[in-house]
């Protein structure tokens, strides 16, 4: 008779059921394949639920990850790890993954990504974001029109009550494209109340074609808001001001090749 044949049947509808009631689902799930593993290997018991439990904890962190991800309004496969860095070698890369470990979130600190299309400045946003959402920090993602529609809907709000505005509230805020169109007064308005809002309350990352000295013709050319923003936005700022070609014009070029 086999060794297998002489193991004593275990019993697990009743564990399995106790850890559905817990919410520990994915750990019922593995329970019957980890629990011969552990009896194969002659796991001590409380090795065995030091595995369980890990599985279940990278796997609700795992579905944290993705929820926030798809809540963030992120736009995916641009990652700090796909980020060539050969192609913008101006880039001080240690500096990027200095801000990759997300301390300027907890700061408050703004990012400023500035430079002509193409050159990388959203997909660096993009992928700081990323590395935000993995550290547990809520992130939002808006090209400024559209974050311009959603403060135009909340226009006739006072700032105090707009703390539950995603917007404001979240940590991190990733504000893309500014300085392509110039904003009417009221834009330009809004902009500035989400800016000073949000100083030294929370973090926020901008990528702009526009050099700071451009600013006040974005903001309808009124010189003293643009001074009054820049203040708030460069008092605790990581600027990058990036220089070189275009990814998307380099990749047209290789397949314009014969």
């Amino acid at each position: 008779m086999s060794a297998k044949a002489l193991q004593p049947k275990v019993e697990l509808d009743k564990t399995r059921d106790a850890l559905v009631s817990l919410g520990l689902e994915h750990s019922a799930e593995l329970l019957g394949d980890r629990l011969a593993s552990a009896v194969k290997g002659d796991l001590a018991p409380h090795r065995f639920l030091d595995e369980l439990l890990a599985a279940e904890i990278g796997h609700r962190e795992e579905r944290r990850v993705r929820t926030s991800l798809r809540l963030s309004g992120l736009p995916t496969g641009q990652t700090l790890e796909g980020f060539d860095w050969s192609f913008q070698p101006g880039i001080d890369r240690k500096r990027i993954e200095t801000l990759a470990t997300c301390s300027f979130v907890r700061e408050h600190e703004v990012v400023l990504f500035q430079g002509p299309p193409g050159v990388g400045k959203t997909h660096l946003a993009i992928a700081l974001g990323i590395k935000a959402v993995a550290a547990g920090f809520g992130v939002n993602f808006y090209r400024l029109d559209d974050l311009l529609a959603v403060m135009k809907r909340d226009a006739e709000i006072p700032p105090r009550k707009l703390k539950g505005k995603k917007y404001m509230s979240t940590s991190l805020l990733i504000i893309d494209e500014v300085g392509f169109q110039e904003l009417t007064r009221q834009e330009a308005a809004l902009l500035f109340r989400l800016v000073s809002c949000r100083y030294l309350k929370g973090s926020t990352i901008i990528t702009t074609n526009k050099s700071v000295k451009d600013w006040p013709e974005i903001l309808a050319g009124d010189e003293a808001m643009a001074t009054a923003m820049l203040d708030r936005l460069l008092h605790h700022c990581h600027a990058f001001n990036i220089k070189g070609r275009s990814y998307r014009l380099r990749e047209l070029e290789r397949e314009m090749k014969p």
